[in-house]
């Protein structure tokens, strides 16, 4: 367990703070039962990442759209957030975090209360179309596709598409434009669950730490910034992040 006096240290430096942005990727959601994607058993290395291309989707609507509805029954466990996505939540409301840029899907940081959050690969809980923009509820298609519309399309006839970065699409450039830019402007930089590799999202600690942020990592494991952080803790993010909300607010 991290000691009480790297938590306090980190503590002091946030509540000094005048801009402190999180940046979460796939250990937040672990904790909740959610299956990691990269990890040594995580879902990539038991389903066809080529399933799910962009242009499979283009390609084979109705058979992306059958290994989509597999992939969400995988991910379908009744979860809800845990105590990072609450610790996270309660220093936002307490004005101690301006935003939480995450990688995850899951749309479990907004479940806890988090209001300003970039979600930099979409949420599965929605689609969109890929001719009108217009969004809608994820499970509502999923019960179509079950019920043997494949593919489904929207009211407006074009093709429905789960309203996350499949591979081969870039980031949502407003998402990432606004990452980048509280990235530039924060006083703190935390960096919690992820393994800082996939690209590009993994630039951005590196450009807050280029202008000037503190660096504070949480992660069970070390990271290609560790070297960089001035917080480098390796530990249970739901353990930390409760304890450093407890004595921040």
């Amino acid at each position: 367990m991290t000691d009480d006096a790297t938590i306090e240290a980190l503590a002091d430096t946030v509540r000094a703070a005048e801009s402190v942005v999180a940046f979460t990727g796939a250990g937040v959601s672990t904790a909740s039962g959610i299956p990691d994607f990269r990890g040594e058993d995580g879902l990539w290395n038991r389903y066809d990442t080529n399933d799910f291309h962009v242009r499979r989707l283009r390609a084979d609507p109705a058979g992306f759209w059958v290994d989509r509805l597999d992939l969400a029954e995988e991910l379908a466990a009744d979860v809800g957030p845990n105590p990072a996505h609450e610790a996270l939540a309660r220093l936002e409301a307490a004005g101690h975090l301006d935003a939480v840029v995450t990688q995850n899907v899951d749309g479990l940081h907004r479940a806890a209360g988090s209001e300003d959050v970039i979600e930099l690969h979409g949420d599965r809980s929605r689609v969109v179309c890929l001719d009108c923009g217009d969004r809608s509820d994820a499970e509502a298609v999923r019960e179509r596709v079950r019920d043997g519309e494949r593919p489904p399309r929207c009211d407006c006839g074009g093709l429905l598409k789960p309203d996350v970065v499949l591979f081969g699409e870039q980031l949502p450039v407003g998402a990432m434009q606004r990452a980048q830019s509280l990235a530039r402007g924060a006083d703190v930089f935390l960096a919690v669950g992820s393994s800082l590799s996939v690209e590009p999202a993994a630039g951005l600690p590196r450009t807050a730490a280029a202008h000037g942020a503190t660096l504070a990592i949480v992660n069970l494991d070390e990271t290609p910034l560790s070297d960089r952080a001035a917080f480098d803790v390796r530990d249970d993010v739901t353990d930390v992040l409760p304890r450093l909300a407890d004595r921040v607010v």
